[in-house]
């Protein structure tokens, strides 16, 4: 069973997400944040000390098709589809402040090729699988053309998974709603 949790900033999407294993052990956390500065670092510690050590951690965002492929856990998580996205933008492109539709296109179209083997492998397990990610297009148009492209992508691919989820599970101020889907 795949389920996809969304939701904006803060709204307890990680934490939801970990809940759903809350009597199982043996889960593949696959956990996609960069730490890049000390806030960074703080926001990962934090995630760290509320998994424990129920969770077999890889870090990274490349490659998590292949990790939960060779992975013996039945369940998984990933964390999250949003920064995932973020930094395979920043490793393609140089100026993603100037990057043009083609590339922008040629991007999504990777992405979306990525995200569709994750779910391949995600479906080749018994296991609960949990996809986190953000909401995004529920606020202003950026002024930036850097946040309208992340927007347009990370939109795309969310509706991609979302398709594909057996459940959507939509975050709002730590409450779970169930929008796709049976509450298990």
């Amino acid at each position: 069973m795949i389920i996809f949790v969304t939701g904006g900033t803060r709204s307890g999407k990680s934490r939801y997400g970990e809940e759903v294993f809350e009597s199982l052990d043996s889960i593949l956390y696959l956990a996609t944040a960069t730490i890049t500065d000390e806030e960074m670092e703080r926001r990962v510690e934090h995630h760290q000390q509320r998994r424990g050590d129920r969770y077999v951690t890889v870090e990274g965002y490349k490659n998590m098709d292949i990790a939960i492929e060779e992975s013996t856990c039945e369940h998984s998580i990933l964390d999250c589809v949003g920064t995932t996205v973020t930094n395979w933008m920043f490793d393609v492109c140089d100026d993603l402040d100037c990057i043009t539709q083609e590339e922008a296109e040629a991007i999504e179209k990777d992405l979306l090729a990525y995200f569709r083997r994750i779910l391949q492998a995600m479906k080749g397990k018994s296991g609960k699988q949990v996809i986190v990610t953000n909401e995004v297009g529920m606020a202003l148009i950026s002024e930036y053309r850097l946040g309208r492209v992340f927007t347009d992508i990370l939109g795309r691919v969310n509706q991609f998974i979302a398709q594909e989820a057996d459940q959507v599970v939509f975050m709002v101020s730590g409450i779970p709603m169930v929008i796709k889907g049976a509450e298990d």
